[in-house]
């Protein structure tokens, strides 16, 4: 029976995973958003971003300073050209009532991990991207979905609350942004768990 993903376990992996690496991957953010802005450092640190995630799907120690790495400027070309495939693919696929660009977001959307980490070509990180989501994709959907919504639910309810501390307020957008970041890498690492488990070609 192939496996899939399961609500409970994922979430409760992501949660766990966030939090053993809140205050990295809240650094990492902070120095993302402050530097973002600036011209051709701002691809590097989108690439060291991705490599970031990666490397939390694989439970090793994760570096904020790495999104600043010279080896993110390496196959420069290859990031471009993968951004404008799914860029060009999901505009054709928005003509169709933009339901089947959603689709293709969905089935897309770990491509560029697949780029970072297992350094596949751009057609073939579409490619594998799309073939790992197969069967998954209103799971994948309704997962972040629910997520976002738990996020917004949590916030709201602090937030109803009077005078709720700034410090308490910082602590759960730390818990929010880690657990995000957390569900990503456990998502992506269910993918990439099933390429390596897939037949070779």
């Amino acid at each position: 029976m192939e496996n899939k993903l399961n609500f409970t376990q994922t979430f409760a992996d992501a949660f766990k995973l966030g939090m053993a690496n809140a205050v990295n991957l809240l650094l990492t953010v902070i120095l993302y958003v402050l530097t973002v802005w600036i011209p051709y450092l701002n691809v590097g640190t989108t690439i060291g971003f991705f490599k970031i995630v990666a490397a939390l799907s694989k439970g090793e120690a994760i570096d904020p300073l790495s999104i600043f790495s010279k080896q993110n400027y390496k196959g420069l070309g290859d990031f471009f050209l993968l951004m404008g495939l799914e860029t060009a693919g999901l505009g054709a696929a928005g003509v169709f009532f933009f339901i089947p660009a959603i689709v293709l977001g969905i089935a897309w959307r770990y491509s560029m991990l697949f780029f970072v980490d297992k350094g596949l070509s751009p057609l073939k990180s579409l490619s594998t991207s799309y073939d790992t989501t197969c069967g998954e994709k209103w799971r994948i959907f309704l997962i972040y979905a629910a997520a976002g919504l738990a996020v917004c639910l949590v916030a709201g309810i602090f937030a109803s609350i009077p005078k709720v501390g700034g410090v308490l307020a910082f602590l759960i957008l730390i818990a929010a942004i880690a657990f995000m970041i957390g569900l990503e890498a456990v998502m992506y690492k269910h993918f990439a768990a099933k390429l390596e488990a897939a037949p070779a070609e």
